[in-house]
């Protein structure tokens, strides 16, 4: 299996990286198919073959983690970025974490719910439309005139005048 992954170059304390392509199991600083870019982490500096590196993707490679996480920052692939650490979140993020979950489950049970409401009404709706229709064609057989239901008046808003304020009396 191909992967895309970072090879490390340059001297202690100034690392460089190198974006190639190579088996799984190979080693890193090893034979590589294609050196597809470079990334400098002190600079955030990054040169990427973007058509090379989409190119392998549809192959079938598979970026790291953190290759993964680098090509969506610049913008060289679409998705979502993933944990690149084995280590589980702390005590923080899990809480976080567990909060964001829990509210969209909820929101997705909401959603359902009103979805289910929508459907019981459009129902109800269908319903009544089938038992008013021969009701209607009764009467327009009989020529009856429809009857209107005229709208309630408008009401005027009720003003509550303030009580008017006593002078105050100073001793």
């Amino acid at each position: 299996m191909l992967s895309i992954r970072l090879s490390r170059k340059g001297k202690r304390g100034l690392a460089l990286y190198s974006l190639i392509i190579t088996e799984k199991g190979r080693d890193p600083w090893g034979k590589y198919l294609e050196k597809l870019g470079t990334y400098n982490p002190h600079t955030k500096e990054a040169k990427f073959s973007a058509d090379r590196i989409n190119y392998w993707i549809s192959k079938g490679a598979q970026p790291t983690a953190t290759v993964n996480n680098l090509l969506i920052t610049h913008g060289v692939i679409k998705g979502e970025k993933v944990r690149a650490s084995k280590s589980l979140p702390g005590k923080k993020k899990q809480a976080q974490l567990a909060t964001q979950t829990k509210l969209k489950a909820e929101a997705a049970a909401k959603t359902e719910a009103e979805e289910k409401v929508k459907a019981e009404a459009e129902a109800s709706t269908a319903a009544e439309a089938e038992i008013k229709a021969p009701a209607e064609v009764e009467a327009v057989e009989n020529n009856e005139a429809s009857i209107a239901v005229e709208a309630p008046a408008a009401t005027e808003p009720i003003v509550v005048e303030p009580a008017p304020a006593e002078p105050i009396i100073k001793e």
